[in-house]
């Protein structure tokens, strides 16, 4: 469940918060002058988030790797091709 808490109550309640985060999976985002300035979660999320992350920038590197010595302008045709052949009428 996402909740939003000022920052001013978060800092006052932290430990609750960090207990309802923790035991409850809770998630807060927190504001300031009525803006999302930062957010709370399960630290299991964030390491998870952080291992997507990790594998999504690795297959960029690889793809880009594989691809170092192909030319702009032909990935940008390849590219074009490829858009125009999925907004082809089926």
């Amino acid at each position: 469940m996402i909740k939003t808490i000022t920052a001013m109550k978060a800092r006052k309640n932290l430990g609750e918060v960090l207990e309802e985060v923790y035991y409850k999976g809770d998630q807060y985002v927190i504001e300031r002058a009525g803006r999302p300035m930062a957010a709370i979660v399960p630290l299991a999320q964030l390491e998870a988030w952080q291992a997507q992350r990790e594998a999504f920038f690795g297959t960029i590197d690889t793809v880009r790797k594989r691809n170092r010595k192909v030319s702009a302008k032909r990935i940008a045709d390849e590219v074009a091709e490829a858009v125009q052949e999925t907004r082809r009428p089926k």
